[in-house]
Formats: C-alpha cells, sequence, structure tokens
C-alpha cells in the first residue's frame, strides 16, 4: 500500500512539472522564461496551497538554490514555487495571497535586506529580497487577465536580480526586453502595462501581474533588517 502511494506522489509531481513546463515552451512571450526550461535550468517545487504550506520549507529550498546558483553565470536560472492545489476566483485575490506569503517569508528571514536593493517597496530600487539575495518576483495563475501570466496553476517565480544586472553589464538587457516586449504584443495584443525598466518605478507593482491603479500602495512594509 506504501508503494501504491509513493509512485502517485511521484506521478503527481511528474503531471505538475510537466504542466509547467508545457505552458513555457507552448509559445510563451518570454524567451528567457523559455530558455531556462530548454536548458533545464529550473528549479521547480511543489508547496500545495499558498494558505497551507510551511514557509520555512520555502525558505529552506530556496537557500539551497542560491548556493548552487553559478553567481558570474550568463545562463539563466530561475526557482519556481507551484502552489498546484490553490484557487483564486480574481486578480486582486491572487496579488492579497501573494504579499501576504511574500511577508510571511520576510518575517522569518534571519538575514539583512540586500544592500543593493531597497526594501522600500514605494522606491524605484526595490526588489524584493530573501536570504540576502535580491529577487524580482514574477505571480502566475490561471483567471490572470495577462495570457502569459496564466499560468495552470498558482505559482511564484522568483528571479535573480544580479542575472538582469549582468544582462546590463554585457549590454544584452535591452535587446532581451524589447524581443520579450513585441513577443507579448503578438502574443496578446499589447504589451503588458505595468512592465517598467528597474530604476524607473517600483517593481513591486508588476509582482502581481495585475493592472494596478496610479495610487497603489504595497499592503506591507519591509523594514531593513
Amino acid at each position: 500500500m506504501e508503494a501504491v502511494k509513493k509512485k502517485k506522489i511521484a506521478q503527481q509531481d511528474t503531471d505538475v512539472e510537466q504542466m509547467v513546463r508545457e505552458f513555457i515552451l507552448d509559445d510563451h512571450p518570454c524567451v528567457m522564461a523559455q530558455s531556462v526550461f530548454a536548458d533545464d535550468n529550473v528549479t521547480l517545487q511543489q508547496y500545495g496551497t499558498m494558505s497551507g504550506f510551511c514557509p520555512y520549507s520555502l525558505l529552506n529550498d530556496l537557500k539551497d538554490y542560491i548556493a548552487d546558483v553559478e553567481e558570474d553565470s550568463m545562463k539563466f536560472q530561475t526557482f519556481i514555487a507551484t502552489f498546484e492545489n490553490s484557487t483564486f476566483e480574481t486578480e486582486i485575490a491572487f496579488e492579497e495571497a501573494l504579499w501576504k506569503l511574500l511577508h510571511t517569508l520576510h518575517t522569518i528571514d534571519t538575514h539583512p535586506w540586500d544592500e543593493t536593493t531597497s526594501a522600500d517597496p514605494e522606491s524605484p530600487k526595490f526588489s524584493f529580497s530573501l536570504l540576502g539575495t535580491s529577487f524580482y518576483i514574477v505571480g502566475m495563475h490561471p483567471n490572470s487577465s495577462r495570457w502569459a501570466r496564466s499560468a495552470p496553476f498558482p505559482m511564484i517565480v522568483f528571479n535573480l536580480h544580479l542575472q538582469f544586472e549582468l544582462l546590463r553589464k554585457v549590454n544584452r538587457y535591452t535587446r532581451v526586453r524589447d524581443v520579450i516586449r513585441r513577443r507579448d504584443k503578438a502574443y496578446q495584443g499589447s504589451v503588458n502595462p505595468m512592465l517598467q525598466d528597474f530604476g524607473i518605478h517600483s517593481e513591486a507593482r508588476q509582482y502581481s501581474g495585475r493592472a494596478v491603479e496610479k495610487d497603489w500602495k504595497c499592503p506591507y512594509n519591509f523594514n531593513s533588517k
């Protein structure tokens, strides 16, 4: 009986990974996302529900992921947390759950904020920091109005901020950005109105994928430690 149970769990893991892979590789506009899947540079971990999982598990998995990353490598790498048993009927409901989860992770993280970015969600230099490392967060869920964010189930993508800075240093960032935006426009008919380059407006406005209001403010504060 135990052997059968383990087999079912393994099959579920395979199904989740395959669904995410197909979602990205099936003409997704983000060429960087397609690249990491094509090169198997993705760490994908499953947590069930966003409300009932243990945040320490995610934090520990991110710690292992950071330890394994080749910091000076030009090969893009990413970490994806899936919450395949969660359902959100609206974009606002997902946004609220996303920020609640990020704040929970922040409260249990004992490391200081990455000194290369700001902890103020209203600052144009804001980038979410865990374990002393900054991440550009991409929230995805089935009911997102942006097709590129309409994943088969809720997911949070943790992209290392450092990797975008490496692209800038070798003058590749602008070209990659423009390709993605052209593909996004061809994919849905318009470019995501929330997308801005780092340093212009706070990237916190982009995390949930929703077209937030002009006066939108992050529901949580992240005091630098």
